[in-house]
């Protein structure tokens, strides 16, 4: 029968039983575990020079030649643990192949930075012989095990998403379960062996048996501590938008200059065209547009020094020009099946066509309320109109370009001229040239139609904006 499996990972951190996981699945006959094969400092375990022949110095230079040593190892399955902070120029092709088992080890985390503590302290990191056992009464940090749960919480999610992207699955073992012959039996079948243990290897000891509250000093500063742990995520903000590309086309490079612009929908657009190309004293039409992601590295590889920059605009406004570009006008580049669907569906009160000498100021007030309220419930998913750009969070759109070119400047628009006067002196730009005003395609300005309950509205509606670049009310 052929194995399941080249080889396996077993994905773990400092003080959640590694090393008791490590000398069981040892002791099956068909399983080697080579260590923490891929620690920066060491190779395998501490004073160890070579795995299967492969050295530090060869593995550092070629992280790979280790795998495929490990992978054509005829005496044994073979594998090694992998920590959050292991050489990551593994992860990704490892992650990738369904040849390469998984085994993801937890603790609670509690436990494991008590643990953690107290081996700093004392300085034994192993025990095989109680007699020699240390003991030591460790300080609770409660900002440092804060930290300490956000990163293995971070690399537990990467590695879930991950595999789930894959369509992979992983073998779960818990600290718990680590004194169960049975599960270790059970990892073994999911590693295609078919030898069985009677008993666990017994030669590691654990280090610290007692009570929590005996182990640490100040233990009465952990409840306190855990008070400001959201364990249960309460304090997100609901976020049901679904996840943006990096939108690489929509990129505007100068000509020369060594600027870039990263438009995000419904914010400036023509403007910062056109001053882009007056930089150069060339045409809008000259600049570089429509990129995919090899243009685009050839673009910076032409601009040294480049900057690239995006602009937020606050979403009051942002929502205005949505609106009136998009949904109130009829003319070119509006939504029409959209408007048509919230006339009929939503009672959005716009005229059939625009413009209309029955839409004043009162209709368009009463009509750009409907349209918020519409944005709230679209970007809570609880409509079957798409999500559209115009109108989602900012923060969704960056979240998208960080997929591929984050930009350097996040650029508010009420403070555009002073950043980009730095912008040009950044990239050795000696032209004056200022964009334009934006002005909108509305019959009514927003100055004229806002109030508080429009600010309410729209801070309910993009609270996640608000919140990520601190948006004050809209003033004109």
């Amino acid at each position: 029968m052929s194995q399941p499996f080249d080889y396996f990972i077993v994905f773990a951190e400092m003080r959640t039983g590694s090393n008791f996981l490590e000398a069981n699945i040892n002791a099956f006959p068909g399983l080697t575990c080579h260590g923490e094969a891929f620690n920066p400092h060491f190779i395998g375990y501490p004073n160890k020079e070579d795995i299967l022949g492969i050295s530090l110095a060869d593995r550092d230079q070629n992280p790979g030649k280790l795998v495929a040593a490990i992978k054509e190892d005829d005496s044994a399955l073979g594998g090694f643990r992998f920590f959050h902070d292991h050489d990551p120029r593994i992860l990704e092709s490892s992650l990738a192949d369904p040849r390469c088992a998984k085994i993801i080890l937890t603790r609670n985390p509690l436990d494991s930075y008590v643990s953690w503590k107290i081996a700093q302290a004392t300085g034994q990191w192993k025990l095989t012989d109680v007699r020699r056992r240390k003991d030591s009464q460790v300080t609770f940090d409660g900002a440092e095990f804060a930290e300490h749960v956000a990163k293995l919480q971070a690399f537990q999610i990467f590695l879930l998403n991950t595999l789930q992207k894959s369509g992979q699955t992983a073998f779960y073992v818990a600290y718990e379960d680590l004194q169960d012959v049975e599960v270790m039996n059970g990892l073994a079948r999911y590693l295609g062996q078919t030898d069985s243990l009677e008993a666990l290897d017994t030669k590691l000891k654990r280090q610290n048996p007692s009570p929590m509250s005996e182990k640490v000093a100040n233990f009465a500063a952990i409840p306190e501590a855990l008070k400001e742990l959201d364990q249960f995520n309460l304090a997100r903000t609901p976020n049901f938008e679904p996840r943006r590309g990096a939108a690489v086309p929509t990129y505007v490079g100068a000509v020369e200059t060594g600027l870039m612009y990263l438009p995000i929908p419904a914010g400036p657009g023509d403007e910062i065209s056109e001053w882009l190309a007056a930089l150069d004293g060339a045409a809008k039409d000259d600049l570089v547009t429509n990129m995919n992601q090899r243009a685009l590295r050839q673009w910076k590889r032409k601009h040294p020094g480049h900057r690239s920059f995006t602009i937020v605009r606050h979403p009051v406004e942002r929502a205005h020009h949505a609106f009136c570009s998009r949904i109130l006008s009829t003319g070119p580049g509006s939504f029409a099946k959209i408007r048509r669907t919230l006339r009929n569906r939503y009672d959005l009160s716009v005229p059939e066509d625009m413009p209309s000498e029955a839409y004043d100021i009162e209709s368009h007030q009463r009509a750009f309320l409907q349209f918020l309220e519409f944005v709230k419930a679209n970007l809570a998913g609880q409509t079957a109109i798409r999500q559209d750009a115009h109108w989602c969070s900012q923060a969704s759109i960056l979240t998208g370009f960080a997929k591929f070119a984050l930009p350097d400047v996040i650029v508010r628009e009420s403070e555009l001229n002073p950043s980009l006067k730095g912008l040009k002196s950044q990239v050795g730009c000696v032209s004056d040239a200022l964009p334009k005003q934006a002005t909108g395609a509305s019959p009514f300005a927003l100055a004229e139609v806002y109030n508080a309950e429009i600010e309410a509205l729209a801070r309910d509606v993009y609270q996640r904006d608000y919140v990520t670049f601190g948006f004050e009310d809209w003033a004109a």
